[in-house]
């Protein structure tokens, strides 16, 4: 599960949160909610965030200016509007959508 690592570098806080963070066992939470969907019988995949907060969701156009501040995303490729979050999730969602159906997918050539 490479996808997990890296968050305690990542975050920047101040030291009280800093302190709180690292004291989160992130594997163990991981793993208690693989336990949880699969106990639930939950579909669930593991899939990369990155740059999802700069990828416009419509047209995949990366770009860092596309994340105007916290809470306002505007495309330089297309143009549209989007609250920030919304956006972002809206690409981790296709993502893991993606990943989902790719075990789906049969790799067997169609016969005639």
């Amino acid at each position: 599960m490479e996808e997990r690592k890296g968050i305690r570098q990542r975050v920047r806080l101040r030291k009280p949160q800093r302190v709180a963070l690292h004291s989160w066992s992130f594997a163990q939470l991981a793993d208690f909610i693989v336990h949880k969907a699969d106990r639930a019988g939950v579909p669930l995949v593991f899939v990369d965030p990155g740059y999802a907060s700069q990828t416009c969701a419509k047209c995949d156009h990366v770009d860092k200016h596309n994340r105007v501040d916290q809470g306002l995303f505007i495309c330089r490729g297309c143009g549209v509007l989007a609250h920030a979050d919304r956006n972002a999730f809206y690409n981790i969602a296709t993502r893991g959508e993606s990943v989902r159906n790719a075990g789906r997918e049969s790799r067997v050539p169609a016969t005639r």
